[in-house]
């Protein structure tokens, strides 16, 4: 059994615990009708949205639906505040949710997936939501879709999606032949050049390395080579120097994420190297234990310990770094706001996440 935890940021019932008031202790996420079968494996949180993808493919969602970043929603349960099976079109059952999803990923009021076609390839994207500036991807006729839209003539024939990666108004896709793709608002340059918004995914150009992972930011993407080489590249606003103190290159990397105004690469010894914004703590504090897993929200990171201690620290003004802050900042430190000392015997914590001053920890026991 897969039990879910949150805290932080609730004022539009994102967190699905049946209220909409911000806490700052991990309460136990609630699930209408039942309880998904499937671990949780990613989040995507957008502005007020929450999207939640099991490991056998299902979404869950909670929060404002008036976007249209949750699907197609019922009225009759619009106002239970908890997380409820995404609805894709008409036609979808709405019991069972979706499946087949393996990606997904969200700006501030727009949600996209990747979903497996009859070849267990993931060449089916979708986005539903609403982007005044090409967040949807379609053209600049569509600006609101609550029903998942298919992106035609993308990916391109042979190809498929191996990455997807969003912030507030930016979508970057990386594709298994190490071209990224971008759209939405790329007035900094953060999609690529020429700068501007882009209606329509768009190749990046100018790379010379094959790219496997992006990360986005409010102003910025970073793009990643294989971990053996350490590439890395880049692309828009240089705010808070997330450009110019970036390291030329990070062999060895485990995982990489971004924060707004920030980037993170776990290395494969466990240790964190970080850069960009720590007005509030956001950057990595000294002393952190070997890390297995990181989870980069808006302005905090949540980690998870070799030893299984869920930390977290930067701007915690939504109790999203637990309850010990001063000034609204976990800074220079960090929290433990989950240990797997204090769990029942035989549950293991197997997931973290993070999202706009939200904090995630999933719990399977069995």
């Amino acid at each position: 059994m897969s039990v879910l935890f949150t805290l932080g940021s609730n004022g539009s019932g994102q967190l699905g615990i049946s209220h909409k008031e911000d806490v700052s202790v991990p309460k136990q996420v609630i699930f209408h009708p039942e309880s998904p079968a499937s671990p949780v494996s990613k989040i995507a949180a957008g502005g007020n949205h929450t999207i939640i993808l099991t490991a056998d493919g299902k979404l869950y969602w909670s929060g404002d639906p008036s976007s249209g970043a949750c699907g197609l929603t019922s009225s009759a349960l619009t106002n239970e505040l908890v997380f409820q099976p995404v609805q894709l079109a008409k036609e979808d059952d709405v019991a069972t949710g979706t499946k087949d999803v393996a990606l997904i990923a969200a700006t501030w009021e727009a949600t996209f997936i990747a979903k497996r076609d009859g070849q267990g390839k993931f060449t089916e994207l979708y986005s539903f939501g609403s982007g005044g500036k090409g967040e949807l991807g379609h053209g600049e006729s569509l600006v609101r879709s609550p029903s998942a839209t298919r992106f035609k003539d993308f990916p391109p024939p042979g190809t498929e999606v191996v990455d997807l990666a969003a912030c507030m108004g930016h979508v970057v896709a990386v594709l298994n032949n190490g071209d990224a793709y971008s759209w939405g608002n790329g007035r900094k340059g953060q999609a690529g050049s020429p700068e501007g918004i882009i209606y329509t995914p768009r190749k990046v150009e100018g790379i010379d390395f094959k790219i496997v992972r992006a990360v986005c930011g409010r102003e910025f993407t970073c793009l990643f080579g294989e971990p053996e080489t350490g590439r890395l590249e880049t692309l828009g606003s240089d705010k808070w120097h997330v450009r110019s103190s970036a390291p030329p290159q990070v062999p060895g990397w485990k995982d990489v994420g971004a924060g707004w105004s920030n980037v993170y690469v776990l290395n494969q010894n466990g240790s964190l190297l970080s850069w960009g914004r720590d007005d509030h703590g956001q950057l990595s504090p000294p002393n952190l234990p070997k890390l297995s897993r990181i989870a980069i929200g808006s302005e905090h990171v949540v980690a998870l310990t070799d030893d299984g201690d869920v930390l977290s620290w930067g701007w915690g003004e939504h109790g999203n770094c637990g309850p010990q802050a001063e000034n609204n900042n976990v800074k220079g430190r960090w929290n433990v706001i989950a240990s797997s000392k204090f769990i029942p015997s035989g549950s293991n914590i197997t997931g973290i996440g993070a999202g706009c001053a939200t904090s995630w920890v999933n719990i399977t026991t069995g």
